[in-house]
């Protein structure tokens, strides 16, 4: 019995058909021949729409078993590169030397041009010897530069500037010192560090709103209205989170009021804690040599007789530092904001979450100075209250109060 094919059954097999390639569908489109229209290539060619040379060539591989390979690479129009042989090594020489290091800066024509791809044009006809005519226009010059992969990439801030042969001792340092503390009941660790100065003005941040019509920034980010120093304190455990944006200076004496501050507006749920382990950057301000610094904390730890440590990162690590992450979380909060004024940036900063908790935000106005240290006999009664580590006395520092 010779089964018919109606309008359904075709369409069914035309998208059967449209998910095979090669062989496969060779192979396919023979058995429905073979079943429906007799195995006659010509008839299947006329209900079907297919081309009777790949019908007979399929219905051939079914009744050989000897399956034909197709060479879908020898196919299509070649490409650029492979029809001259030479251009792909000749693009390579050129942008090589742009692309690494050349201390002779004899890099030949592109040496102080950006590598685009009517200048690559250019230094091919001028350096290598290739006519107009011959060569391809500046779009496909830009694809085969793209195919060799040297396609546009962001310069990656991911080198450090300089690193010291103690990085490795100095993290095993801080992972063990945060672990101790995290399982001391009596022990406290936070987090703390600067951000860049807040420029307040009609400025551009980045991001985006949603709003019915676009804002308007100024084109370019000079004469702010205020600077803003933005410091955050975070209880690593318990996710609480401080800002404190200041209005004057990054200095000392402005970090230890911040902490000072911290603490003295949250003893009460710390009346049991004998000892404050904070995580910091060696900045210049609060590194473990600065003096003025080290003085405000060991007053510190004097007035309310706890036990202070300062554990540092290494320089340039400071992304390891739980409370960066804290202000990548604000600056996505606010980036689509113009902060016009101190009070919108503050408010703002109020507004966002970490851990699902609303940080606590303080506008601190005092005027600080730069500058402010001690000389060597000034330092000399806090210098012997201090207790270093023999082996990395700038990164770990232990301050015990009087009478401790």
């Amino acid at each position: 019995m010779i089964k018919k094919i109606n309008n359904e059954i075709k369409e069914l097999i035309d998208e059967a058909v449209k998910r095979l390639q090669g062989y496969e569908r060779r192979e396919y489109q023979a058995h429905i021949a073979l079943e429906y229209l007799q195995g006659n290539a010509r008839k299947t060619e006329r209900v079907m729409g297919w081309g009777r040379d790949a019908l007979t060539l399929g219905m051939k591989e079914i009744e050989t078993g000897i399956r034909c390979i197709h060479r879908y690479k020898d196919t299509g129009r070649k490409r650029t590169e492979d029809k001259i042989e030479t251009l792909s090594e000749d693009i390579r020489t050129i942008v090589d030397p742009q692309t690494q290091a050349d201390p002779s800066m004899k890099s030949g024509t592109l040496t102080y041009t950006s590598v685009t791809s009517k200048a690559l044009r250019g230094a091919l006809i001028k350096d290598k010897g290739y006519s107009d005519e011959e060569l391809p226009c500046e779009n496909t010059i830009g694809n085969i530069l793209n195919r060799l992969g040297y396609n546009l990439k962001r310069v990656l801030k991911a080198k450090p500037a300089k690193k010291i042969k103690e990085v490795g001792e100095i993290f095993e340092n801080v992972w063990r010192v945060n672990e101790e503390s995290d399982k001391n009941p009596k022990s406290l660790r936070i987090s703390i560090d600067a951000k860049a100065k807040l420029n307040i003005g009609n400025f551009s941040r980045g991001g985006k709103s949603r709003d019915m019509e676009a804002k308007k920034a100024e084109d370019h980010d000079m004469n702010p209205i205020a600077k803003l120093v933005p410091y955050g304190i975070l209880n690593v455990l318990t996710g609480y989170l401080t800002f404190f944006f200041g209005t004057s200076l990054e200095t000392s004496d402005f970090i230890a009021d911040c902490i000072e501050s911290w603490w003295a507006e949250n003893l009460s749920e710390y009346m049991g804690i004998e000892e404050l382990v904070i995580n910091l950057d060696n900045g210049p301000n609060s590194s473990g040599r600065r003096t003025q610094f080290l003085k405000r904390m060991t007053e510190f730890s004097d007035k309310y007789h706890i036990r202070v440590r300062l554990v540092y990162y290494p320089p340039y690590h400071s992304k390891y530092n739980a409370i960066e992450r804290c202000w990548g979380r604000l600056e996505e909060h606010w980036n689509g904001e113009m902060l016009n004024s101190i009070n919108k940036a503050v408010e703002w900063a109020k507004s966002m979450t970490w851990k699902g908790i609303k940080p606590i935000v303080h506008l601190c106005e005092k005027v600080y100075k730069r500058g402010v240290k001690l000389t060597l006999k000034e330092m000399e009664p806090y210098e012997d209250r201090i207790i270093r580590s023999e082996s990395l006395p700038k990164w770990d520092v232990t301050i015990e109060p009087l009478g401790g």
